[in-house]
């Protein structure tokens, strides 16, 4: 059975320097059609290799490099590595909270990570409104994962909830802890998809040039959106 189709207006940005690739340039095609603002069309549109940021809908749209694949992950069928299962009994220690609100002390958990983790990059230095511009929206539902040490909160994961999937919008954690809070967080969002029924976690786009994007691709089995379709990645 052929799926419905329906055509809707992109805006183009300008090229600029990539934010993931120094050596290339990167323009996205944003979304423009106000109606498909809402959740049963996000559902659907992130199923075309679409994100979100802020109220705003996106996809690389660049005329010379195509290194970006919307991936997402199988959660029913989600096998752990044998670091990964080292990693699961480390988040069987932690007590997770899910959350509709940000814990009233994630503010200064983020700009802690900022400040360490994240000097060069454009979120640098933190700011609160900056911040929540970018995870939150007027149209989209979403949960936030809190991670626990006893009572210190460790770790926070933005997660959008859709019909078919979770989405990771945004992790922050901890930057002196010993484990690695970032797998941790993906886990997180895995374990909770999969009890509540939700077959896919998408984790954003995979660049497989991009040393920082590169822990994506080891949750498995996943799938990447490519020429059109989501294709089991080898």
């Amino acid at each position: 059975m052929r799926r419905a189709t329906r055509s809707f207006r992109i805006g183009v940005m300008p090229p600029s320097s990539c934010s993931y690739l120094p050596d290339r340039q990167e323009s996205v095609a944003i979304v423009l059609d106000a109606e498909l603002h809402n959740m049963p069309s996000y559902d659907a549109l992130i199923q075309s290799g679409f994100r979100r940021s802020g109220d705003n809908i996106y996809r690389p749209h660049c005329a010379e490099c195509k290194a970006c694949h919307s991936l997402r992950v199988d959660t029913a069928a989600f096998t752990p590595s044998k670091s990964q299962k080292r990693q699961i009994n480390q988040l069987n220690r932690l007590e997770i909270r899910i959350e509709d609100t940000l814990n009233e002390d994630w503010f200064s958990l983020y700009e802690r990570y900022i400040n360490q983790r994240h000097q060069n990059g454009s979120m640098y230095p933190a700011n609160k409104q900056d911040f929540l511009s970018f995870i939150q929206s007027g149209w989209q539902r979403s949960k936030y994962i809190h991670l626990f040490d006893g009572n210190t909160l460790i770790a926070i994961a933005v997660t959008d909830v859709l019909v078919q999937g979770y989405s990771a919008i945004y992790s922050f954690f901890d930057p002196d802890h010993p484990w690695s809070l970032g797998s941790l967080c993906v886990l997180a969002q895995i374990q909770t998809a999969a009890q509540h029924g939700i077959p896919w976690l998408y984790l954003g786009f995979q660049i497989d040039d991009c040393a920082a994007m590169r822990y994506k691709q080891k949750f498995t089995p996943n799938e990447r959106f490519t020429a059109g379709e989501w294709k089991t990645s080898e």
